[in-house]
């Protein structure tokens, strides 16, 4: 099982880090990827991967929550490290509306900026999107000429909002909001294309039930594959075996 969207290099771990990847292996995940999100959070981001080579990748790109008005020079400096560093994605990246609307305009130059690097890269991207959705695939139709491919992580969203993101080519991350008894997954989940599903926590948030409201982790993992085999009437096997093939093949892994 893979673990495609973790922030494991965030302080929040910083005292029991290694336990953490431990538990995530005993639960059979077998990578945990690991997306940037502004300039601070490199060090500790590439310090990870250093010290668990064999499980953790790590991605580059700017979090819309973190655009401000010096964006031109946060993206040089961002798009620099990609000349310096393997990384398996941009990501992660896209809009978000929900806290602050005040530099609506420098996100959308910031997303479609990054596209163009994925395009120039032929990386997958991984968005984020939050009070944004529709603004968000306006811009990628605009954008998608055949080479862009990705994830809309911690989907959340309705069956024609996961067709118009697939129609795209792109995948869903599910993570612990599946788990959620008012997240309105359960109507969502048995419909989805499962060629276009990935798994991922978004740890340290977003625990799955029954760790809701506490820290989320790799190893939890598990619980949104359970949730969603339930959901599907099928067993875990297959839900990781699907996930794990199409994270793979996505990332090229």
């Amino acid at each position: 099982m893979i673990d495609s969207h973790a922030h494991i290099y965030a302080s929040e771990f910083d005292q029991d880090r290694d336990e953490v990847v431990s538990r995530a292996l005993a639960q059979g995940i077998e990578q945990i990827l690991l997306p940037n999100i502004d300039l601070d959070s490199i060090a500790p981001m590439l310090a990870t991967e250093a010290a668990y080579p064999q499980v953790c990748r790590s991605m580059m790109g700017l979090h819309p929550c973190y655009v401000d008005s010096n964006i031109t020079q946060t993206l040089a400096e961002i798009e620099a490290w990609f000349d310096r560093h393997n990384f398996i994605a941009v990501g992660e990246i896209g809009i978000d509306l929900y806290w602050d609307k005040t530099y609506r305009t420098e996100q959308q130059m910031a997303f479609v900026t990054q596209l163009n690097w994925a395009k120039q890269r032929d990386l997958p991207v991984v968005i984020h999107t939050r009070d944004s959705i529709e603004e968000t695939l306006t811009l990628l139709r605009q954008e998608q000429d055949g080479q862009l491919r990705g994830v809309f992580h911690c989907f959340g969203g309705s069956v024609a909002e996961a067709q118009a993101i697939n129609e795209l080519g792109f995948h869903l991350g599910l993570g612990g909001v599946s788990t959620f008894k008012n997240g309105g997954m359960d109507q969502v989940i048995p419909h989805l294309d499962m060629n276009y599903v990935i798994l991922e926590t978004d740890c340290p948030y977003l625990a799955p039930v029954p760790h809701r409201g506490k820290r989320n982790e790799p190893a939890y993992t598990q619980l949104v594959a359970q949730r969603v085999a339930e959901l599907r009437e099928t067993d875990v096997a297959d839900i990781d075996r699907i996930t794990t093939h199409n994270a793979k093949t996505l990332f090229k892994l």
